[in-house]
C-alpha cells in the first residue's frame, strides 16, 4: 500500500482526529504479535468508517474480516448503547486477539464475533443491517457482496476495503488482482446500487443500496 505519497499519507494521518488509547494499544500490539500487521485498518480509514456509521444513524452493522478488531471497535463507537455489530473471522489467532480487546472496551458488549467461514456464517444471519464492511480474502469479494446485499436495508451502505490493491487493479496478474478488479466492475455496473470508489489508503468502495 505504498502507491500514495508517504508525505501525503502522513499529513492526512496527522490531520485526522486521534483514536482512543485502547485503539492505539491495539494497533501497536497488532504490529508486535499478528502476521501481516499492515492489514489493520488504522486511524484514517477507521475514522472514516466510524463517521459513515454515525452519519447513517446505524444501529446494526455487519463486518466480514475481523482481524485484530480495530475496525469493529471503531464502528462500534458510533453505535447507540443497544446497537449491534456482527463480525466474521476464521483465523483463531486473530479471533483471540480481537476478543481480548473487545473485552477491554466499553463498546465491546455491542460486538458479536462469528467464528468460521464467513459465507457460512452469513447464511444464518437475519437482516436488515444499516451498514456492512468487507475486508477479508479478496477472491471471495464478489461472493461476500452478493451474500450481504440482500441483508442491507434500502439506503444502507456497504464499504469494501483494498479495492485499489496497491494499484495492481490497473494490470491484474494473479487471482487476487483479478478478483478485486472483477468485483469493482461488478459494482459499477450493478443497477441495484450507487457507488463511489475512494482513493483512501488502499482504496475504499462505498456502495449504497438503492430503494
Amino acid at each position: 500500500m505504498d502507491f500514495i505519497d508517504e508525505k501525503i499519507e502522513d499529513y492526512a494521518y496527522r490531520h485526522t482526529s486521534e483514536e482512543s488509547a485502547l485503539l492505539k494499544s491495539l494497533e501497536e500490539e497488532t504490529y508486535d504479535k499478528l502476521e501481516i500487521p499492515h492489514m489493520t485498518t488504522g486511524r484514517v480509514e477507521a475514522k472514516l468508517l466510524k463517521l459513515l456509521a454515525r452519519m447513517a444513524g446505524a444501529r446494526r452493522i455487519l463486518e466480514v474480516g475481523t482481524f485484530g478488531g480495530y475496525s469493529a471497535l471503531s464502528m462500534a463507537e458510533a453505535l447507540p448503547e443497544d446497537g449491534i455489530l456482527m463480525t466474521c473471522d476464521i483465523d483463531p489467532v486473530a479471533i483471540a486477539f480481537a476478543k481480548k480487546y473487545f473485552s477491554q472496551s466499553e463498546h465491546g458488549k455491542k460486538i458479536t464475533l462469528l467464528e468460521g467461514p464467513a459465507l457460512e456464517s452469513l447464511k444464518n444471519i437475519a437482516g436488515p443491517f444499516d451498514m456492512a464492511f468487507i475486508d477479508a480474502d479478496k477472491e471471495n469479494y464478489s461472493n461476500y457482496y452478493e451474500a450481504i446485499l440482500p441483508l442491507i436495508r434500502p439506503g444502507g451502505l456497504i464499504a469494501v476495503d483494498n479495492v485499489l490493491w496497491s494499484g495492481r487493479v490497473l494490470d491484474p496478474q494473479d487471482p487476487a488482482d483479478r478478483a478485486i478488479h472483477e468485483f469493482n466492475e461488478r459494482v459499477v455496473q450493478d443497477q441495484r446500487v450507487e457507488s463511489v470508489l475512494l482513493t483512501v489508503r488502499d482504496g475504499l468502495n462505498c456502495i449504497v443500496k438503492n430503494h
